[in-house]
Formats: C-alpha cells, sequence, structure tokens
C-alpha cells in the first residue's frame, strides 16, 4: 500500500501530485471516517490559506464531503489554528484545512482535524489511507435530499479573532508592532488583532494574489521583518508562515527570537503566577540546548520527542503538560488551543511584555542560544539512509570529533526530498565545517 500522509498532512505540488481526483476521493474518505467516528454528526468545516490552488482544491474536497451525505461550512481564508479552533466549535464530525504551511506557492497540502479540532492520530489516517488505496469504493452514495449541502460560514474569522483576544489580559496602548503576514493565512487577522489591543500597527505582506504566499517574506524568510523592525523603531515585530501555525518573533535591538526563546519567556510567566502544568516544557529532538540550560536556571523540565508538532501534542497530552513546542516557532498553548497557533503565540508574547513593563530583549535574555548549524540535503529518496555504510561511517567520525561537547541529528523531512543535518556545539566554525563536509557525503551517496 502507498502512502499518502505525511507528518503534517498530504502534501505535493497542486494539479500534478494533489490532484481535484485526490482531493475528491480524500474529502470522500476523511468525511466518511470522521463521521462514523462521531456517532454520526453530520457538519464539517473547510478552510483555506491563500494559494491561487486553495479554490480547486476546496471545490474538489466539498464535492466528495457532501457526496457521503455531510454537510459542509465553509470558512474561506483563514489560519490552520483558526481552522482546528472553528471545528472545536462546530461540533460536526470534522474539519480540514488547504494548505502546504511554509512550503511555496505550487505546493498545497491537506489537513484533517477531529471533531475535537486535533489532529488525526495514526490509526485514523491509516484508516483513511486503508479506504483510498483499496479498489472498489463501497462508501454510500446517498440520493436526493440526503445529500450534503454548502453552507458559508460568515462569522468565522470573527468568532476565531474574539477567541485569541479573550485570553489577553492587558492592552497594547503605546506599542509599535511590525507584523510579517507571509502573504498567508493571517494578511488581515493579524493586523486587526493588535490594532483591537490598541497597538500601532506597521504590516507588511498583507496583499496575497495567490501566488505570492511565503515569498521572500514570513518565518522562514525573516530579513523582510529585521529590516522593517530597525526602519521604524518597532517594540518588537511578529513573522508568521502561510497558514500561521508557527511565528517567529524580532525584538526592538533587531534580535531574532526564535520558538526556544519564545517557549523560554512564555514558560517562565506561566511558572511565576503557578500555571505552568508540572512544571514541564515539551518540545522536540530539535531545539537547542540553550533551551534546557534556561529550563535548569529557571527551574523547569523539558522532555524532548520526535520532530513534528503533532508528537509535541501527544507527549503533552500524555504528561498532561499546557505548553510545549517546536524550535521553528509551532507553539502550543494547550489551555487555549488544540494545535500551534502563531497569532495566538505573538499575542501572549506582546501580552507578558505589557504586563511586566520590560522589553523582549530583556524577557528574552533568560535565553542564551549555542551555536546551531543545520545543513538540508536535497535528494531522491529520503529512505536508505540509516543503511548506508559510507553515512553511518561519516555520522560516527562525526560524533567523534564532537567528543561529547556537541549534539549531532540526521533526519529525513517529513514533507520534502530532504535529509536534515543538525549540528550544535561551541565552535560555531567547526560546526560548519563538519556538517558541510557530512552533507556532502549524503548528497553523493542519495542524489
Amino acid at each position: 500500500m502507498g502512502k499518502l500522509f505525511g507528518t503534517d498532512g498530504i502534501r505535493g505540488v497542486a494539479n500534478k501530485d494533489l490532484t481535484p481526483e485526490l482531493a475528491f476521493k480524500i474529502g470522500r474518505i476523511g468525511a466518511y471516517v470522521l463521521q462514523q467516528q462521531s456517532s454520526g454528526k453530520n457538519a464539517f468545516l473547510i478552510a483555506r490559506d491563500t494559494r491561487i490552488s486553495g479554490s480547486m482544491l476546496e471545490g474538489a474536497l466539498i464535492a466528495g464531503i457532501t457526496s457521503v451525505g455531510v454537510n459542509v461550512y465553509t470558512a474561506g481564508v483563514i489560519s490552520t489554528p483558526a481552522a482546528a479552533y472553528l471545528t472545536k466549535q462546530l461540533n460536526g464530525c470534522g474539519g480540514v484545512m488547504i494548505s502546504a504551511s511554509h512550503n511555496p506557492y505550487p505546493d498545497n497540502g491537506i489537513k484533517f482535524f477531529s471533531a475535537n479540532g486535533f489532529k488525526l492520530p495514526d490509526e485514523v489516517e491509516e484508516e483513511i489511507e486503508q479506504l483510498f488505496f483499496q479498489g472498489e469504493d463501497a462508501l454510500p452514495r446517498p440520493e436526493a435530499g440526503a445529500l450534503g449541502c454548502v453552507l458559508q460560514y460568515s462569522t468565522a474569522a470573527e468568532r476565531y479573532l474574539q477567541h485569541i483576544l479573550s485570553t489577553v489580559s492587558h492592552r497594547l496602548d503605546g506599542f509599535r508592532v511590525v507584523l510579517d503576514c507571509a502573504n498567508g493565512a493571517v494578511y488581515s487577522l493579524a493586523p486587526q488583532a493588535f490594532k483591537a489591543l490598541g497597538a500601532e500597527v506597521i504590516s507588511c505582506n498583507d496583499s496575497p494574489d495567490g501566488r505570492n504566499i511565503n515569498y521572500h517574506c514570513g518565518s522562514t524568510y525573516p530579513e523582510a521583518l529585521i529590516s522593517l523592525m530597525q526602519q521604524h523603531r518597532a517594540d518588537f515585530g511578529f513573522t508568521f508562515d502561510g497558514d500561521a501555525d508557527r511565528v517567529l518573533a524580532v525584538d526592538s535591538n533587531g534580535q531574532l527570537l526564535d520558538g526556544d526563546a519564545i517557549m523560554t519567556i512564555l514558560a517562565k510567566n506561566l511558572q511565576e503566577k503557578g500555571r505552568l502544568c508540572h512544571d514541564t516544557v515539551v518540545t522536540t529532538v530539535m531545539s537547542n540546548l540553550g533551551l534546557e540550560k534556561a529550563a535548569q536556571t529557571c527551574g523547569f523540565k523539558l522532555l524532548r520527542t520526535k520532530v513534528g508538532d503533532r508528537y509535541v501534542l501527544e507527549r503533552m497530552l500524555e504528561e498532561g503538560c499546557n505548553l510545549g513546542g517546536e524550535q521553528s516557532g509551532h507553539i502550543i498553548l494547550l489551555q487555549h488551543t488544540t494545535t500551534g497557533d502563531g497569532l495566538l503565540t505573538a499575542l501572549q508574547l506582546a501580552n507578558v511584555v505589557a504586563e511586566k513593563k520590560q522589553s523582549l530583549a530583556q524577557l528574552a535574555a533568560a535565553y542564551k542560544r549555542y551555536p546551531q548549524v543545520l545543513v538540508n540535503c536535497r535528494v531522491d529518496k529520503r529512505d536508505g539512509w540509516e543503511q548506508n555504510l559510507r553515512i553511518q561511517a561519516a555520522i560516527k567520525a562525526t560524533e567523534k570529533k564532537l567528543a561529547g561537547q556537541g549534539r549531532l541529528l540526521v533526519r529525513p523531512s517529513g514533507t520534502e526530498p530532504l535529509i536534515r543535518v543538525m549540528l550544535e556545539g561551541a565552535n560555531e566554525a567547526d560546526l560548519h565545517m563538519m556538517a558541510n563536509s557530512l552533507a556532502q557525503i549524503i548528497k553523493e551517496e542519495l542524489a
């Protein structure tokens, strides 16, 4: 059997890998499976980001979902976390977000949510895949009035905005904020949220045309925000990815704060109030050693998972934690949401600044980043690197050079044809040399 789902839904080049035919079929199967799991509830939410292919895939998904007798509520262009929140509020059988997150605009993706707003567990995705790849479509085909209908969820964005604003305790009057909206899902919502709290807002990359999402902007290109921060002498700034499930911050000195720095600030603040559940933060193997040091200094614990916000969430639920995330800026605040939420995180970080009456730079001083080098090796296939003798020998040689004073992590990307090499230690120049040497061997063996 083939495999559809990666670490974050189904992704591919729109109309090539991710075709309308595939979207129709997966919409049919996904709605059927989720309806069966929710005692026959009959409402399904659908949302998308700003990619030109979004409308095409939305139409195909709607046709598939309604063909099994499930009603569809269209929320239009909203963020992935907004879609998750609204799916839960809808009290239906599930939801789906059309987005490829931080990927370039030719790509798109399909992410399902269960009725409670969480991403699907592996066993449910496996059930959907099994039905997708079996030869015969034996799913129900209701007729006439039993077909699903399509309804516009006209208040979707407003309801989500009201929710995230309700989590903030301090206004932002007198603060100047710069927002890089990545020409993506929060191009309108992010400025609205900060203006509602009284902040002076300078927004950029807020004019999506279907093709400019993530193009030289957003969380994968923070240089755009850093430049504007210096130009406008802002107090802080935030840069989102295309579907706004992640965020990075920049302080008034132009320093970039990644997910590890953000988690340090939020964890310290929650812990001081006695609200950091089990005094524990959940993160991945990619998080910097600096986060471990900050945890030791501040007195909270750190649990690591494999890469992927879904695995962070699983561990958070298992351990009863309320804060977790990734270095990339996926931050999960489980008391407010069911998935990583860039806009909610940005508001919470700004709220700490206003509450503490300290600058973002002062708050970020609790986190000291260790040099970390990441090299992406583009390969023909991601499989086989663990059995390749030359690659394994190079990995062992690199680990020997680190001599216990750093970390090496080699892993395949969950969404792209890449092998990622990460090195961490005291000397950045040495890390670059070792990472590039290992990356060259991986490319030679797998290209």
